[in-house]
């Protein structure tokens, strides 16, 4: 077993990116850590020059119907290390809306 098999997939060694799967449910994890909200998914996951960016899917505000619950889309930038490093609220809607393109 190599040195690097004991690390987790927060503690790569310098220099090396974590995979798209690590990046994209360490985004989910620390966002609803940080913002204590459930998480719902993520929309998209992006290789960045500085690590990872990807969109996160929360539930802001439960409510009864669940269509009428708040969600909000976040956009998260993580370190190559699948750290998160920043955040920002894209978009706030109602769970039952569906986009028009």
């Amino acid at each position: 077993m190599s040195s690097t098999d004991n690390k987790s997939d927060s503690e790569q060694e310098d220099g090396k990116r974590v995979d798209i799967s690590t990046a994209m449910r360490q985004a989910t994890k620390q966002l609803s850590e940080l913002l204590q909200c459930a998480p719902g998914s993520v929309s998209a996951v992006k290789p960045a020059e500085d690590g990872w960016t990807a969109d996160v899917e929360v539930v802001e505000l439960e409510k009864i119907p669940d269509t009428m619950s708040v969600m909000a889309s976040y956009r998260v930038q993580l370190d190559p290390q699948g750290q998160l490093v920043g955040y920002e609220r894209i978009r706030r809607y109602a769970r039952g809306q569906i986009d028009r393109r």
